[in-house]
């Protein structure tokens, strides 16, 4: 193969895997708001509600609203269950009650693994539209029977535009 033939190439070759890595990178939703926060020795107690605020300030936005799990191995459940508590700006109050699979029928864990700690992103509210412009105020409640519960390392949430 001549130099002009293998300099043809290489850039043929660059220019694919620039546009393959560009393409993969404007999949993506820029997030409105990304935070988790940290369960005190991986042992979530019913008293412990984390807390989010979140400001929109664009009500015609639509978005798409997760719920950020970490979990060790530990966990003794394939499931969660939480109580999502919502403050919109005017005061008034809304409540969600949320399954979150943690793992399969057949135990095993869901999301993204390193060693024993699980990562997910469990949807939650999909392609909505938040109605007021201003802060939103999120509180998290374990709703397990087990108190505290054991392997819960961090919860949190994200919004991404739509």
């Amino acid at each position: 193969m001549s130099n002009t033939n293998s300099a043809r190439m290489k850039k043929a070759i660059w220019g694919f895997g620039f546009l393959t890595v560009l393409s993969f990178s404007a999949c993506k939703h820029p997030a409105i708001f990304d935070k988790d926060e940290e369960i005190v020795d991986g042992s979530w107690l019913t008293t412990q509600k984390p807390k989010f605020e979140v400001e929109i300030e664009d009500s015609l936005q639509n978005t798409n609203v997760y719920i950020n799990i970490r979990n060790s191995s530990c966990y003794p459940y394939r499931n969660i269950l939480l109580f999502i508590n919502t403050t919109f700006p005017d005061g008034k109050v809304a409540r969600d009650t949320l399954e979150c699979m943690l793992a399969d029928d057949t135990g095993r864990w869901l999301g993204d693994g390193l060693g024993d700690i699980w990562d997910n992103r469990i949807l939650f509210k999909k392609n909505v539209r938040f109605p007021q412009r201003g802060i939103y105020k999120f509180e998290f409640e374990q709703a397990m029977r087990l108190d505290p519960l054991p392997c819960i390392m961090d919860i949190g949430m994200r919004v991404e535009k739509k």
